[in-house]
């Protein structure tokens, strides 16, 4: 098995489950020290579990990500911990309701971004001044299939993914001479555990519905997962500002 993560740090949040626990493992796979970052305590200590008995090295924080505080803690627990951070995978994430702009409440809107994209942002504020000082890093975010366009979720997840691929492009560009690279994935349809709650009688739902039936073959997260760990990894040491679709083709559509 390679082993090219061997003596690497990785930060995977939201990896209690779906995308985040298989990308958890891999990293672990690969010989990575990896933190398991989730808002749920019970799952977050299930995966470290699986991690140390196949013989890895991992530790879990958990708590809500949106809050300063806790990524605080996490970087430092990180730090106390591993010593350093070497790649930060930002894939914690909700759904909305699919509502459309007219039909959003203030509290839908503000925990959408806070969550999608106020928490990477913090995220990546707190590790980067660590990688700049190893000279070295990579950043890989969970964006979607409905950052590249206007018709796969309602106004508020639109948004946010929308914003998250705005924020991984403007950190390639700024750290290109730094040795930080940048990346995200795109995923189209996943088997994971998110939840969606729709809004039934939404015009957002009505609107979009009508272009759902081009998702084309729903993912399993172990082949996210793979990608994300590539972006992440020397094999990709060229890549950065990419966001890499993984969707059966749906963006090609």
């Amino acid at each position: 098995m390679d082993r090219d993560f061997e003596g690497r740090v990785a930060i995977v949040t939201g990896a209690g489950a779906g995308i985040g626990k298989a990308t958890a493992l891999e990293l672990s796979r690969r010989g990575a020290r990896v933190v398991v970052a989730d808002i749920h305590s019970d799952t977050a200590n299930l995966v470290v579990a699986e991690i140390s008995n196949a013989g890895g090295m991992a530790i879990a924080v958990v708590g809500d990500l949106s809050d300063q505080n806790v990524v605080d803690h996490l970087v430092s627990t990180t730090l106390s911990n591993f010593g350093g951070v070497d790649v930060l995978i930002n894939n914690a994430g909700i759904m909305d309701d699919m509502s459309g702009p007219h039909e959003v409440s203030d509290a839908l809107w503000d925990r959408v971004l806070r969550v999608n994209l106020t928490a990477p942002f913090l995220l990546m504020r707190a590790v980067i001044p660590h990688m700049l000082a190893k000279g070295k890093g990579a950043i890989v975010n969970t964006a979607s299939e409905a950052g590249l366009r206007g018709s796969a979720a309602g106004t508020a997840y639109t948004v946010s993914k929308h914003g998250l691929v705005g924020l991984t492009r403007s950190a390639a560009v700024i750290y290109r001479t730094q040795g930080i690279r940048v990346n995200a994935v795109a995923p189209g349809g996943v088997a994971t555990s998110l939840e969606v709650n729709m809004k039934e009688d939404s015009m957002g739902l009505a609107a979009i519905g009508g272009y759902m039936s081009n998702v084309g073959r729903i993912a399993q997260p172990e082949e996210l997962a793979a990608a994300i760990v590539f972006l992440a990894s020397d094999g990709a040491s060229n890549i950065s500002g990419a966001i890499v679709p993984v969707d059966s083709s749906w963006s090609a559509v």
